[in-house]
This record gives C-alpha cells, structure tokens and sequence, in this order.
C-alpha cells in the first residue's frame, strides 16, 4: 500500500480514538454530575442544620477549637487521615487550630481545597432564629460578640459537604484529596502559620489549591469567576503617635498627639489621590484611632491602625514609605522632639500577597462549572481590592490556586438593593445573612466538581 494512504488511514485512526476518548470522558463527567447532584440532596437538610449550629456558634481567630474538633470528626466519618493542631503563630505562642484531612486514591494529582474557620468581633443583627449572641475574650483580653459576619460558616459547611461527596465517589476518581480547615484569616496570620509550621511536609504538597468565598452581590444558585489577579495585597501599619502629656487647660505646655494624629490622618488622604498613578489600584485606610483616657488630659500618644491595600509590590512600598514620611514631617512640623516622633511599625505577619487565579486552572475549570451549574449561573468578575491570605498555599505561585465567588444572596434581597440604592448588607456587615440552601447547594455542588474534574483523568 502506498505511503499517503497508509498515513491517512493512521490519521483517520488517530482522530476517531481522540474522539471516543473524549466521548468516554464526556459521558464520565456528565454521570459525576448527576451522582454529585443527587448526593448533594440527599446531604442538604443535615447540612443546612450543621450550618445554623455552626452560625450559632463562631470562634474569634485564634480561637476555633469547636469548628475544628467539629471538622475532624466529619473527615473522620468520611475516611479520611485527620492531622490536628497545625500551625505557629509567629507572633504569638497560642496554639494553632489548622486541621487537615488527607484522603488517598490511588495514584494521580494531589489537589488541596481550603475552608477558613474565624468568625469577627461583630454584635450580630439579623434578628434570625439561629443568629449569634456569643461573647468571647479577645488576644487583646477584652470581651467582644462575635459573628459568622464573613460567611466562613458557609466555607467550613461546603468543606465538610464535599469530604462526604467524594468520598462516596471514590471509584470516580484517582489521586489524593486534601482538605484544609485554616485558622485566623481575618488576622491574616492563619495561612502563614500553616506553613511555619510545615504544612506540606505533613500533608503531600499539592499540585492544585482551590477555595471558595460567599459574596453577599451574587445570587445564591450561583458563582462567579476571575481569571488572573482576584484579589489585592493586604499589609497592617501601625503608627504611634507619640507627644507630650498636659492639662488642657495649659495647651501650650504640652504637645498634643490628638491634634498631630489628626493632621496625619489628613495628609495620608492625599497619598492615593496625588501620589499613585491612576492606573495602578490602591487603597489607604486609617481603620482605628485609640488615644486619651480623659477629656481634659493631653495623652502622651494616640494609636493609629492603618490597613494598605494594592497589586503591585512597588505601589506597596510607596504607600509604606508615604505613612512613615508624612508621620515624621507632620510631628517635626508640630515641633515635636526628635525623641517623640512618630513610630513606624509593618506587621510583616499579617500581610496576604495578591492572589493570582491561576489562568489555566480558570480556562479548565469554568467548562465544567458551567456544566455542572448551567451557563447561567456562572458569571466572570472584576477583580476586587479586598484581601485573603489564601494566596500564601500557593508558594508565591509555584502551585496553581484558583478562588471563586460563591454566590449567597436571595434574588429580593438584590433586587431590594438595586431599587433602593442601598448596598445589600455584605461581608464583614453585622446584617450579613446568606440564603442557607441555596448557598450550600451550589458551594458543594462546584468545589465536588472542581475537584473531579482534576482528579478524574
């Protein structure tokens, strides 16, 4: 037989079995969908119950010792290997409540889905039969409520939703599964010390990481994608404003903070404004003032929290840079002695680095969202300039993460909010409320499928 036959007879071959391939690969995924779905309902009324328990009862960060003993037990239930205590603090000797569940299958990719366990020192105000009234101690020793306010009920639950699914699908798939209960993402210090603490060298390092977050501005049934840069850089500054005591009747005898820290407070509005190009993202934010202990007392000095946030690592330093300088010349201005000027402190512990959804993880899973959800339910996002340590599990980028934004708000609670101009009550807002069941549905439902779709081939 000629060659050129020969050659198109093997390269119809090769077409047809690259056809069945993707044939059998296709009606794979489509049974894994239905068998994730019907799991998913015969698993949402417990779920829906594990969450208002778990809403009824949040944990400061540093603190979860409930959520994660609760998590431990359901990864215990589902078969998988459970490690405890994970995590140093740098900044603190207080023990760690990461918690990992390690389930293998056989050999193939190992893919690590996270769920954040804190809850704010939030007074909760919804007014639901399961709301919040918890007090506890801060670190700082004072007494605070506490609420679910970020939706991290909402992670833990969907976690605890998917150990249960794939472990029941367990001839669906091959490799190892990971799943992560992390600790104080709010203090931004929980990712960071998971990894002091040698995460993956007690779990297999993972070849993929993947998260949710509730979004209080997308539909619950629904989720939504970024590809590329997600979420900003997150770094805490603190400034100590520092003068010199007096009665307030005699101001000019003294040197006052209050007045100093207020200037600064005013000058620092300008930074982004004047100093950072339109086209970079920043944000400058004095969050707490804490000064004075009487109203006719001058104080020896007034506390500035400032939170920085931004994309790029340069506008970072400049806005760093431009807190301590303007902190310094406004108190040399005010006449303040070279041994009272301001101090100048980054909290390098508490610092999330951009997180950057990885794009190819983006163009493999969104087909597979998109089936599993319907086309209609899944939405491409803008990047936002809120923060998450999440980003830290990816090794600076040497393991692909992706994050997507799972929908929690009822279609009148947005349909109210468009009406009236008046913002939906969101994340870390003591109003914020997800819609339980249609939340948990669709987070369970897309993380079983995201994990699927890289453990099934």
């Amino acid at each position: 037989m000629p060659s050129a036959p020969r050659q198109l007879i093997r390269s119809i071959m090769i077409l047809m079995s690259s056809l069945l391939a993707e044939a059998s690969l296709a009606s794979a995924s489509s049974a894994n969908d239905v068998a994730v779905r019907q799991l998913v309902e015969q698993n949402i009324p417990s779920l829906v119950s594990y969450y208002k328990a778990l809403h009824a009862t949040p944990e400061l960060s540093h603190q979860e010792t409930h959520t994660a003993a609760g998590i431990a037990q359901e990864l215990r239930l589902a078969g998988f290997e459970v490690i405890e205590h994970i995590g140093k603090y740098e900044s603190s000797t207080q023990e760690a409540h990461g918690i990992a569940g390690v389930l293998k299958n056989g050999s193939g990719p190992t893919v690590l889905i996270r769920a954040d366990m804190d809850a704010l020192p939030i007074e909760e105000k919804t007014h639901l039969p399961y709301a919040s009234t918890r007090r506890m101690t801060a670190d700082n020793g004072t007494e605070v409520p506490v609420m679910h306010a970020c939706g991290h009920d909402i992670h833990v639950t969907s976690l605890v939703g998917v150990a249960r699914i794939m472990s029941k699908l367990k001839n669906s798939w091959h490799g190892t599964l990971i799943l992560l209960g992390q600790p104080a993402e709010e203090t931004m210090d929980g990712a960071l010390s998971l990894l002091h603490d040698h995460l993956y060298e007690r779990v297999p390092k993972p070849d993929f990481a993947l998260a949710l977050h509730d979004s209080a501005d997308v539909e619950a049934g629904s989720i939504s994608l970024t590809p590329g840069y997600t979420l900003a850089m997150s770094t805490q500054m603190d400034v100590t404003v520092r003068g010199v005591s007096g009665h307030s009747s005699r101001p000019e005898s003294a040197k006052d903070p209050v007045v100093l820290a207020a200037n600064i407070i005013m000058q620092l509005q300008t930074v982004v404004a004047r100093e950072i190009s339109p086209f970079d993202q920043a944000v400058l934010t004095v969050g707490t003032i804490h000064g004075g202990i009487k109203r006719n007392i001058i104080p020896d000095e007034v506390k500035l929290e400032i939170n920085l946030r931004a994309y790029k690592e340069d506008v970072r330093q400049h806005l760093i840079e431009a807190v301590a300088r303007i902190s310094r010349a406004a108190a040399l201005g005010a006449g303040m002695p070279d041994d009272r000027l301001p101090i100048v402190r980054v909290i390098e512990n508490e610092f999330a680095p951009a997180l950057f959804n990885d794009e190819a993880l983006y163009a493999r899973l969104k087909p597979a969202f998109e089936r599993a959800l319907g086309k209609a339910h899944v939405a491409k996002q803008d990047p936002a300039m809120a923060g998450e340590d999440f980003g830290h599990l990816g090794l600076e980028r040497s393991i692909p993460v992706f994050m997507f934004w799972l929908g929690a708000a009822t279609p009148e609670a947005l349909s109210n909010a468009k009406a009236s101009g008046i913002a939906n009550p969101g994340l870390h807002s003591s109003g914020f409320a997800p819609d339980p069941e249609p939340t948990l549905r669709t987070g369970v439902i897309a993380m079983s499928t995201a994990a699927l779709e890289l453990l099934a081939h």
